[in-house]
């Protein structure tokens, strides 16, 4: 049976103890938001209410974006190393304040302390990699067919840019779009989870001080707590040309087309639904570790977690027994206590979503391997799972429908291009994986015709993608790219110059219109 703490040593008391300090310590006065309605703060550690903070209307989040627009119009005329400079002191306050900040994921999030921590590290990086960018937001020059022209490109800040994000990484993500979009000249207006306001919260504080220290312009950054009517703003001012948003396909379906409708711009960072594939030659002692891992880890609430395994079926029976395994003594219980694994699902609703695909699964003729259950840890208004391993005879509709839970549906195939296709025969494109020691599966996976995924690893899981590299996906995924590579061009807008330095003015293409 699946291992579980007989009850939470973490009180609800304790946990709003610990989220008030910790926002204290960063230097965060709830306060200061604006809003006349208020929102509790639940903890899905215990279910309960541990704070309760002032939610804006879309009057106030229209308010925020003049706001932001307003410092755009004098930060943009800051030098590039100098918008770095900013995004230095940020990096470094996140790193003295990194406990702080983790304890709020734990609160709010439920996620256990090396992942936690791990968020918060990635918000570190990431301001390492925009402070380098700033010095290498650099343009073309191009052969120009007029003699005595030089054509070249330059790249400037675009404006305000909104940021919406999910509970999952409810601050790792705001710092891979405001890190680039800072160094870049833009100001930024977060809307964070309505779940998980209290690191953004604290977050917005620490570059609020930065800003202070280095006599940078107010108002780079606003938080506006608020539902999805008071964020309006975001999607249909013409004061936000970019927004960047993460969470559900569906949610991504309405912002998309409402953006697009006044020629703003998206990034888009939508469901998952990865698979990884097993080949007969992998090394089981290393796919196993990676399956677990991205398919338990977060409680199954990564969009990069891995819900799909599909392994060739001479080795299938051993897979899963190994997996069924270690899942049989994975730990679950309170985050913050030593050696849990598992936290808790963000809510009721994720835990009723993950009951309703496993009884749609087994309808379709599926079997549960382990887990699935609810696991009592002394709180009836929290809800913990048991990871789920579920053998299926094909991919069915629920398979290929994302349930943010900890599910992993098991396929098997006989031929290579039959791995493949099952893979790709989903909507969403995400994040994919391969287990393998022959080096031409491996590049066939990778290849034109292999995944159809934004990020395609060999021998790792689907999850834990690093800063360097541009993070994002195809498909129902949304396209959108943030983080490393080249991200940071959807941050800006790009001219294309021309100068002449003749003494003449020959006409393009050789025309003569004397």
């Amino acid at each position: 049976m699946t291992q579980a703490l007989s009850a939470t040593s973490t009180t609800t008391a304790g946990l709003a103890d610990l989220a008030a300090r910790a926002l204290s310590r960063c230097g965060a006065d709830t306060a200061v938001l604006t809003g006349d309605r208020r929102l509790d703060v639940r903890s899905p550690i215990t279910g309960e209410v541990v704070i309760t903070v002032p939610m804006a209307d879309a009057g106030d989040v229209e308010a925020a974006i003049e706001s932001a627009h307003r410092s755009f119009l004098v930060w943009r005329t800051v030098p590039a190393p100098a918008r770095g400079a900013l995004v230095k002191r940020l990096g470094q306050l996140l790193t003295e304040h990194k406990e702080d900040l983790a304890d709020l994921i734990g609160v709010e999030v439920g996620k256990i302390r090396s992942e936690a921590l791990g968020e918060i590290q990635e918000m570190i990086d990431i301001c390492d990699f925009a402070v380098g960018l700033s010095r290498q937001l650099d343009g073309r020059t191009m052969p120009s067919e007029r003699p005595g022209h030089r054509l070249m490109e330059t790249w400037h800040p675009v404006g305000v840019v909104g940021v919406i994000s999910a509970f999952n990484f409810p601050a790792a993500v705001w710092s891979w779009n405001t890190a680039l979009a800072l160094v870049c000249g833009d100001t930024v207006v977060w809307k964070p989870s309505e779940t998980t306001p209290l690191v953004a919260i604290a977050s917005s504080a620490l570059l609020a001080r930065a800003a202070r220290e280095l006599s940078a312009p107010g108002n780079l950054n606003t938080v506006v707590v608020t539902d999805a009517a008071g964020a309006a703003p975001l999607l249909d001012s013409p004061r936000v040309p970019v927004v960047s948003a993460t969470g559900s396909e569906r949610m991504g379906a309405q912002i998309a087309p409402r953006v697009a409708a006044r020629f703003g711009r998206t990034i888009l960072e939508l469901g998952g639904n990865n698979a990884a594939v097993v080949t007969p030659s992998a090394d089981l002692d290393i796919a196993i570790r990676g399956i677990v891992f991205a398919a338990a880890g977060t409680a199954g609430q990564r969009c990069t977690t891995l819900r799909r395994l599909i392994v060739h079926e001479s080795i299938v029976d051993t897979v899963v027994e190994r997996i069924a395994a270690v899942y049989g003594n994975l730990r679950i219980g309170d985050p913050f206590a030593d050696g849990i694994l598992v936290g808790p699902l963000i809510n009721g609703k994720a835990f009723e979503a993950m009951a309703a695909a496993l009884q749609e699964a087994e309808r379709a003729g599926g079997t549960v391997v382990i887990g699935g259950h609810r696991v009592d840890v002394g709180h009836d208004g929290a809800f913990y799972a048991a990871p789920a391993v579920v053998r299926m005879p094909a991919q069915t509709d629920i398979v290929r429908t994302e349930t943010f839970a900890p599910i992993l549906f098991v396929l098997t195939y006989s031929t290579f291009a039959e791995a493949v296709e099952l893979h790709n025969g989903v909507p969403q494109g995400l994040s994919s994986s391969i287990f393998t020691a022959d080096q031409r599966e491996a590049e066939r996976f990778m290849a034109a015709d292999g995944s159809d995924c934004g990020i395609v690893n060999v021998n790792i899981g689907t999850s834990g993608a690093e800063i360097g590299g541009a993070f994002g996906g195809e498909k129902s995924t949304g396209g959108g790219r943030e983080s490393g590579s080249d991200a940071w061009r959807a941050y800006m807008r790009r001219a294309t110059n021309t100068v002449n330095y003749s003494d003449e003015l020959p006409l393009a293409q050789g025309v003569d219109f004397s």
